[in-house]
């Protein structure tokens, strides 16, 4: 990987970091702050999810910024990189989950408020966008096996080529 590339993702993830802690702290002042009246059972909920799953794409980040270190310092193909990656799998799983827990509030909003009910077909849309992050999930644990095999490859590399500086 270039070290352009490597540059200008980490000043990404820097700027997304920096825009991510601004959404949080905004999105809980904004609830108590921005309204006249104190805010309902599901505002909050809504509110908990959404800083929750901000946090989820902060680990990712954090993570990932981690994995290009080790990048260049050549040590990624080793077993300290699976743990920044389990932790993306768990980030990823555990937003699915929060996509999927908006989708119960928005059912459960439905009989809050007559007149102020959520369509059915949008809380069908949103048990699919969790279905999908759960999807990208399991696409990271494919690659994560990628990184095993890459890893045991390159211990196995490492070995022959010992024994062949033995024997010359």
């Amino acid at each position: 990987m270039s070290k352009w590339a490597t540059r200008a993702l980490r000043a990404v993830i820097a700027i997304a970091l920096v825009g991510s802690v601004v959404v949080q702290v905004g999105m809980v002042a904004l609830l108590w702050l921005d309204t006249d009246e104190p805010p309902t059972g599901i505002g909050v909920s809504l509110v908990v999810i959404g800083v929750l799953g901000v946090l989820m794409l902060q680990v990712v980040a954090v993570c990932i910024w981690r994995l290009l270190t080790m990048v260049g310092r050549g040590t990624v193909f080793s077993h300290a990189a699976f743990r920044y990656v389990d932790m993306v799998i768990a980030a990823i799983g555990a937003a699915a989950v929060l996509a999927f827990s908006v989708a119960v509030v928005a059912r459960f909003a439905n009989h809050a408020t007559p007149g102020d009910e959520v369509a059915p077909g949008l809380v069908g849309l949103i048990c699919g966008l969790a279905l999908v992050v759960a999807g990208v999930a399991l696409v990271v644990y494919v690659m994560r096996t990628l990184l095993a095999q890459a890893v045991a490859l390159d211990s196995e590399t490492k070995a022959l080529k010992s024994e062949l500086d033995e024997v010359i």
